[in-house]
Order: C-alpha cells, then sequence, then structure tokens
C-alpha cells in the first residue's frame, strides 16, 4: 500500500500513553525532573542590583509532567548563593529591571489577564507584595528605567501581534472575550497589530505614548532621559523586521529621526551613559531577537559610525561608561566576553570559554567593577548563576538537582568535531556519544534551527530529546554548516541566497567523515531538525537515500506555499534570493515537495497548528506528496503547539513519537538489523 506505515510503530497511534514506551519515557522524565519539582530550576533575563549584591532574574518552575513550566520572578543572593522566589501570583513573572538606586525592581506579570503581561513595581525597603503601575492596552514585551530613575519604558504589543518565531510564533494577548463558535477570523491592513512605546510616570502612574502612530517598535531602550534608540519599521508585520532601521525617538515630541539603516539586519541597541552613542548588532539574521555579528557604534551629534574591532560575532553589547563597552558573543564554538575601549581602539578578551554563557545567544549582566555575571552551562554542567572577574568564574547560585545529575550518568561526552565541506571548507559541529556500546554507533544528526543560529556546548544541547537519545544508545550529530554563527559574517552569508545548497553539502559531508572514522554505522543513519531544520530534514531525504529514518519538525516542503501562507513571507525572499512568483528558479529547485518522487527513507512530519512562521499545512503536503510516491510516512498535528513542540504533556508524547520512529527503523542494539532498511 503506498505510504503504508507497520501500525504498530507507537509514532503512528493516535494515543500513545498506553504504551511500554511512554511508561519507559516518562519514567525517563520523571527521574530527571521531579526532584526538582516546585523548585527555581531555570535562569535567564538576568539583571544584576546597582549595588551588585543582588541579581534579579527570570526562573523557571515546574509543579508536575502534565504542566508547563511557569515564569517567575526570583532572586540570586550572590554572597549567601540563596535563590529566593519573590513573585508568587497566579500568574507568570519575567523581565525583572532595578531602578537606577536599587531601592525598587520592575517586572512583568500576567497575574490578572492570561499571557496579558502589565507591569508591576516591588519596593524592595519595605515588605509587601509588588503592586500594578500605568495599564496598557496590549502585553508588555520590554521594559526599561529611564536613567533618572522617575519613568519606565514600556515596548508593548497590540492584542493579537504575531509573536517570534524563536518564541513559538503564535499570537500575542488574544482577548478573552468568548465568540461564537461559527464566527470567522478576519485579516486585513486594518487589523494589523502594533508594538508602541509607552512611558510610565512612576510616581504618578500616568502613561504617556512616546513612538510615533506609523513606527513600528521591536527593540528600544533609553537614550539619555529625553530620548529613547529603537529597531523600527514602517509596518508592523513580521516581515517588516527584515529591514528595520535604527531610530532615535524624543520622549516628549515623538519625533523620529533615522540614525542607522544597514543592509542587513540589526539588534540588541544599547546608549552609553550620556546618551551620546549608540551601539547596535548588525548581521545577516534569520530570525527576530535573534541577532549576533558586527558592533557598530553610532555617534549620535555627528552621524558618524563605527565598527568596532572585535573578532567574535556578537550577541549584546553593554556600555560599562562614556568610552568602554563589553561586548558578548560567539567565536566559532565558544563563548566570549571581550572589554573594547573607543577611546583607545584597544579589545581585550575578559572570558573565552568553551562552555556557554547563556544557552543560544550569549548574555550577561554588569556587575560593579570589571565582573559580570551569566548563566554558565555545558553538557557536563547544568545551568548556574555564575560570577565573572578576572577571567575566573565563581558559581554563586546552583540551580541543578539529583535528576539532573542523573541525566548526566545517562550520557556519554560530548565533544568538538571539525570536517572538509567538498569545496574545502572547514566546517565545524559537536558529536555526543552514549555511555555504552561499540563502535560504530547509530547516528541521529540533529540540525538547528535559523538557519544563522548554532548549537554550543549547553545542557542537553537545550533540549530534552537529545540526552534522551543518547541514553537510549544513539550518538547525536550537530552540525553547524555554513550560515551557522559563530564564525563571522561572511560565513553566515553563505547561505543567502543558497539555502539547500552548500549547507546541505556540508551537512552531508561531516556524517560521512563519521561514518569513515569509524563512528558511525551506515546502515543506521537518521536525521531530524526543526524550522530550518526541519526544511533541511525533507530535503536531504530528496537528495541521498543513505538514511534509515527521519523526523521532519515545523518544516518548510514547498517554498511557494510557504510565502504565501507564512507570516514571514520576507525571509524565502531573502535567504532563497529569488521571486516566490515565477515558475522556476530556487523557489521550485530547493522545495522538498517538488522531488518526493526518489524518496526511499521513512518520515515522520510533525507540526504544531498554530504555526504562523511555518504553517502546519507544510508538513501536511509533504506527508501527502510522499504517499502518493509510495514512501513510508506518517503525520502528527499537535493543536495547541506553535512553532515547535514546547509544552508539557505535549512534548512528552512529542519524544515518544521521534524515539518510536527511530528505533523502529533504525534500532540502537549493536548489529540488530533495521525493521526497513534503506534501498
Amino acid at each position: 500500500m503506498p505510504g503504508h506505515v507497520d501500525p504498530s510503530v507507537d509514532a503512528v497511534r493516535v494515543d500513545v500513553r498506553t504504551t511500554a514506551l511512554w511508561r519507559d519515557i516518562e519514567s525517563h522524565f520523571d527521574q530527571a525532573l521531579s526532584p526538582g519539582f516546585g523548585r527555581v530550576t531555570a535562569a535567564c533575563e538576568l539583571t544584576a542590583s546597582p549595588d551588585g549584591q543582588v541579581i534579579a532574574f527570570t526562573g523557571s518552575v515546574i509543579e508536575s509532567l502534565g504542566t508547563a513550566p511557569r515564569r517567575c520572578v526570583a532572586l540570586a543572593h550572590l554572597d549567601s548563593g540563596v535563590v529566593e522566589r519573590i513573585s508568587w501570583d497566579g500568574g507568570e513573572s519575567r523581565l525583572p529591571r532595578w531602578s537606577p538606586d536599587g531601592s525598587r525592581l520592575a517586572f512583568v506579570s500576567d497575574r490578572r489577564e492570561r499571557e496579558c503581561f502589565q507591569l508591576q513595581v516591588l519596593d524592595r525597603t519595605r515588605l509587601g507584595e509588588a503592586v500594578p503601575l500605568g495599564a496598557v492596552d496590549g502585553t508588555v514585551e520590554d521594559l526599561s528605567w529611564s536613567p533618572d530613575g522617575a519613568r519606565i519604558l514600556l515596548l508593548v504589543a497590540d492584542r493579537g501581534a504575531d509573536v517570534a518565531g524563536a518564541q513559538g510564533s503564535s499570537k500575542a494577548a488574544l482577548p478573552n472575550a468568548r465568540r461564537p463558535s461559527w464566527m470567522p477570523s478576519v485579516s486585513c491592513r486594518e487589523t494589523d497589530a502594533w508594538r508602541r512605546l509607552w512611558s510610565v510616570d512612576v510616581a504618578s502612574g500616568a502613561v504617556v505614548r512616546v513612538s510615533p502612530e506609523a513606527l513600528n517598535v521591536w527593540e528600544a531602550t533609553w537614550c539619555g532621559s529625553d530620548h529613547v534608540v529603537a529597531v523600527t519599521s514602517r509596518g508592523p508585520d513580521e516581515g517588516s523586521w527584515y529591514s528595520a532601521e535604527l531610530t532615535r525617538i524624543g520622549t516628549a515630541t515623538g519625533e523620529a529621526t533615522t540614525l542607522y539603516a544597514g543592509d542587513v539586519q540589526i539588534g540588541q541597541p544599547a546608549c552609553n551613559p550620556s546618551g551620546t552613542r549608540v551601539a547596535v548588532v548588525e548581521a545577516p539574521a534569520s530570525d527576530r531577537g535573534g541577532v549576533a555579528g558586527t558592533v557598530v557604534v553610532v555617534d549620535v551629534a555627528q552621524s558618524t559610525v563605527e565598527v568596532a574591532p572585535v573578532d567574535l560575532d556578537a550577541s549584546q553589547v553593554l556600555w560599562r561608561d562614556d568610552d568602554n563597552l563589553l561586548v558578548v558573543g560567539l567565536r566559532g564554538l565558544q563563548a566570549v566576553a571581550t572589554g573594547w575601549n573607543t577611546a583607545t581602539g584597544r579589545s581585550l578578551d575578559e572570558w573565552t570559554s568553551d562552555e556557554a554563557l547563556t544557552a543560544g545567544f550569549p548574555t550577561v549582566t554588569l556587575l560593579p567593577g570589571q565582573r559580570f555575571a551569566s548563566v554558565l552551562e555545558s553538557w557536563d554542567r547544568y545551568p548556574e548563576i555564575a560570577v565573572f572577574d578576572e577571567g575566573r568564574a565563581t558559581a554563586v547560585a546552583c540551580l541543578g538537582h539529583a535528576g539532573t545529575t542523573w541525566v548526566r550518568e545517562q550520557v556519554g561526552p560530548l565533544e568538538p568535531a571539525t570536517w572538509k565541506a567538498p569545496d574545502g571548507l572547514t566546517v565545524e559541529g559537536l558529536v555526543c556519544s552514549p555511555p555504552h556500546g561499540d563502535r560504530p554507533f547509530p547516528l541521529v544528526t540533529v540540525l538547528h534551527g535559523g538557519p544563522i543560529w548554532a548549537w554550543t556546548n549547553t545542557w542537553s544541547a537545550s533540549s530534552p530529546l537529545v540526552s534522551l537519545l543518547v541514553s537510549r544508545g544513539y550518538a547525536v550529530f550537530l552540525p553547524n554548516p555554513r550560515g551557522s554563527m559563530g564564525r563571522g559574517r561572511e560565513f553566515a552569508s553563505l547561505v543567502v541566497g543558497d539555502m539547500g545548497g552548500a549547507d546541505s553539502d556540508d551537512i552531508l559531508a561531516g556524517i560521512d567523515a563519521l561514518v569513515a572514522g569509524g563512528f558511525a554505522d551506515p546502515a543506521r543513519l537518521g536525521v531530524t531538525g526543526g524550522s530550518y531544520g526541519g526544511f533541511m530534514t525533507s530535503w536531504l531525504v530528496t537528495r541521498t537515500k543513505r538514511f534509515a529514518a527521519a523526523v521532519s519538525v515545523a518544516p518548510v516542503t514547498n517554498w511557494y506555499t510557504q510565502h504565501n501562507q507564512s507570516n514571514i513571507g520576507t525571509f524565502d525572499r531573502l535567504f532563497l534570493d529569488a521571486d516566490p512568483f515565477v515558475t522556476s528558479g530556487r523557489h521550485f529547485d530547493r522545495s522538498p515537495a517538488m522531488h518526493a518522487a526518489g524518496v526511499t527513507t521513512p518520515v515522520l512530519n510533525i507540526a504544531g497548528a498554530l504555526d504562523r512562521c511555518t504553517p502546519p499545512g507544510q508538513a501536511v503536503e509533504f506527508h501527502n506528496v510522499l504517499r502518493e510516491h509510495g514512501a513510508e510516512t506518517a503525520l502528527v498535528l499537535y493543536p495547541e503547539e506553535g512553532h515547535g513542540v514546547r509544552s508539557m504533556p505535549a512534548q512528552l508524547d512529542f519524544c515518544v513519537r521521534v524515539v518510536s520512529w527511530f528505533e523502529a527503523y533504525m534500532p540502537p542494539g549493536n548489529g540488530a538489523p533495521p525493521r526497513s532498511a534503506p534501498t
């Protein structure tokens, strides 16, 4: 039967909760997570108090396997290492920000309406709960105190605004009012949701609009007490972000002046204390909120531009004073923090490590003097808050528990890998080995999103699926093909206009090198990935028959329909460098659905029904065309998920299905024949 899959494979059951594999993987999750139930076990969005004694951060608390993690605001006391949770309301809380004098802590919470975050201020000099301040219509996505502490700047997204793909690509703060089930949704230019800036007077709670009417704001921060600098566009749609500019806005007048307009994407604006210069990161970028590259400094008065002479892909820039910056980012697989004096031009690495400074895009928070703090983690180190001083890292708040110790015991080592692409380019990646068994191992290649992103040395490779696969006997290969960040703008730009070209050759060459070295079993090769990784998974099975199994998550499989259905239609124009309204070219040549006739690899297609970035129809298309051509294929759609499977227990279900698929077609036991070998 065309498209037939053995019904005994757990991945194709509607309800997998009664299977032995569910019980097995549920036990894995329980042992990994349950010792930390009710505790703060993750940290991000760190901000140090002005006196450097306390770090406020957004924590994560899991209550049970059946509930999603809940965000809270917590404090890490540097003298004692005690972690104190300070937001206990019924909703979620995040984005803590200290006032300049350190007496108050602002954050946002959805305690009154789910997913509609509003400003809260906690007075640390008196006991009591945080109080709401300056209600706005929409949801607060970012905030910052004015240098004089009199006002708080709010970046507010209208209800229904698109959420970035890296955050799930759904809709923000949809109204709670119930509508009849028959009532349609409506979209037109007049219903577009914007992001705007508001200023809250701390003393009175009065709210004043800052940004002008026809300007959409993606990021913003204070530039002195009378102006802000922002990443802005003339339209509110996600595609407009790709051509955003750096803008200076007067808080009293709303007058907007363009400071800088580059030829690629920008992000992470930061202004020096006097408000005279603005630093911004500029780089080819695939996702809003994920820019890592060159640091550009703009003189506000002179309109001159200077490029920082730092050798890394910067993901964050912080001013220590008017002349000194701390630049944080990636250099290859390493996390790097570099100090740069703009007056002398001198730069010096202050921290370089194979471990990660916060997963994904490295970030830190400044402490008095030359110190800074961050979340330090690696494959061997569960995330912990650490202070960095004169090249030394000291852990001050450990978030691990007995479950994290158990997880580390279930996996083997993680090691860097390098190899040559067919054109001679050196490519990097990471390889995770199972704790037991002999080479050659069954190998699952896990492809990252982006394409401009990168695998680094993080806990469980930032995914519970990776450590789960390794614990069950699979080696996992994490390649960073051309287009990945950390290797400079030229390397990242190699994927622009050639997505699915030489980058796919890089991946296949890495797999070949692992096979040739006796590490990977050529009869048991699998591939998976999400977003760009989902596209590449679908694309690679049309290019080669070497894979025994594939799992494509949140993929793009037809660039024509992707352009017309996605909320980021600008993306394919940029990264394919092609016209989506012609019947030839890269939109056709690089669409997996157009080349599915010869696919022999069994493919599991997975998507979230709420995904606006890579709509679920992309997975449906590939599943249907594979089935029509007689390939083994299955389709799984999660009704409450967006871009990726993120919530519990859906994530547990997802892991069961992925593991089931690989174990059915490329079982991990050494010497065991695959159930359905590729031909």
